[in-house]
């Protein structure tokens, strides 16, 4: 959706400046809307007990980030060894980090045990027999197969790599109790960018059920019940937000059913990353070129490297011109880059107010999985992320790639493994 006009506030008089300062393009960060969207997401669920937000590293993985997010009270899912080290050095320890891996390396569960450990998230029941030492809380990730559906982006759970089978689960818990294991949280992952909060709130329905299921047959009770993360952005602004408010109030009932009817409830934690951060980011970019041939071609100083949603999956990212935000939109142009694809575009065929070389360009809803997601094809550099403090400052948070960091990997000693007999 269009950025709020509370971000467009606080963004315009920091933006020129920010410009001359760091130059284009760059990504920056609305500090006061992260928190903002922070709160509300703990007040939706404060009536239940223990409710924390793990967020999602890989959806905007920076350390300046996370250490907003460990301010508000919030923990981290960490799905690789650098997640775990940019998780650490923003202070997580311990039950502050959710090590949710899959495919998961013997490396990766060294890395997961070490520094003050992590709660381990196992995504398949043959990683037990992987685990190098049992943890006293130990976790799964649930794939319910055919009895749900996930939603449109995800796929069809019973399609997916992710998670243990429903006819695993009983067992998978039998044999981590039975390897030393004492207290155990539950975790699925159904949805991705979900705007419709009942959604949710049957995935919440669903796990409660599996809970009392498995306890039923080990007599185990669950800490902690996760659901995933998901909740969705309107990107497109004639979308509506997620009902965050209804969300809460209909899994809290859920919850205090199953305490009635158990005489305890787990609690309940999520691992939100694009609710939390997309709205709050926009990438700016420089109108540098104009082509006119049989569409109209309007080229950034950006491109697909710098965020690579529209090129990849076709996604929608509303696109405004800096100053002229209500301008009738009187052209329909492809907003392109540089890369040597043709999918570089982060707009096609949008209408839009006439865009001449030198105007601001900017490219709403890239606090989450835009600069995370970059790459280097072309040998085009990722760009500077920022950070608008509640202050009004602009914080440079991550420089530019320079050329030198892209050659590094060429730094090496040789080392050559001569032919065997030689």
């Amino acid at each position: 959706m269009p950025m709020s006009n509370a971000f467009q506030e606080r963004l315009a008089p920091a933006l020129e400046p920010a410009v001359r300062r760091f130059g284009t393009p760059f990504h920056i960060y609305d500090e006061a809307g992260i928190r903002e969207t922070g709160r509300a997401l703990k007040d939706a669920f404060s009536g239940l007990p223990g409710f924390r937000e793990y967020f999602a590293v890989k959806a905007l993985p920076n350390p300046a980030i996370l250490s907003i997010m460990l301010q508000m009270g919030f923990g981290f899912d960490c799905s690789s060894v650098a997640e775990l080290a940019l998780a650490r050095r923003a202070g997580g320890r311990g039950m502050d980090i959710m090590f949710t891996s899959n495919n998961t390396s013997p490396e990766e569960f060294v890395a997961a045990a070490a520094d003050g450990g992590s709660i381990l998230n196992l995504d398949d029941i043959s990683l037990l027999d992987k685990t190098p030492e049992m943890p006293e809380l130990i976790c799964f990730r649930y794939n319910p197969g055919d009895r749900r559906t996930g939603n449109a982006i995800i796929g069809a759970p019973a399609e997916a790599k992710y998670g243990v089978a429903h006819h695993q689960i009983v067992d998978a818990y039998r044999r981590a109790r039975d390897r030393g294991a004492s207290r155990f949280g539950l975790h699925t992952m159904l949805a991705s960018n979900e705007l419709d909060y009942r959604y949710m709130v049957e995935t919440a329905r669903m796990l409660l059920d599996l809970a009392g299921e498995i306890r039923d047959a080990l007599g185990i009770s669950f800490e902690f019940l996760n659901i995933g993360g998901g909740l969705g952005i309107p990107y497109l602004p004639d979308k509506k937000p997620l009902d965050l408010s209804a969300m809460g109030r209909k899994i809290g009932a859920l919850f205090a059913d199953f305490k009635s009817r158990r005489g305890h409830a787990p609690a309940l934690t999520m691992e939100s990353g694009r609710y939390i951060t997309g709205p709050h980011g926009v990438l700016v970019a420089t109108a540098i070129n104009r082509k006119e041939i049989y569409r109209t071609h309007v080229g950034l100083d950006a491109c697909m490297s710098a965020l690579m949603r529209p090129g990849m999956y076709g996604a929608y990212h509303h696109i405004t011109v800096f100053g002229r935000e209500n301008a009738p939109a009187t052209e329909v142009v492809d907003v392109v880059g540089a890369l040597c694809e043709n999918n570089d575009k982060f707009a096609i065929q949008r209408p839009l107010p006439p865009i001449a070389d030198g105007d601001r360009v900017l490219i709403h809803d890239t606090g989450a999985h835009g600069h995370s997601m970059g790459f280097n094809y072309n040998g085009r550099l990722r760009p500077r992320e920022l950070l608008l403090r509640e202050s009004g400052a602009v914080e440079l948070i991550r420089r530019a790639e320079t050329l030198e960091d892209h050659f590094a990997t060429l730094n090496y000693q040789p080392d050559v493994l001569a032919p065997a007999g030689h």
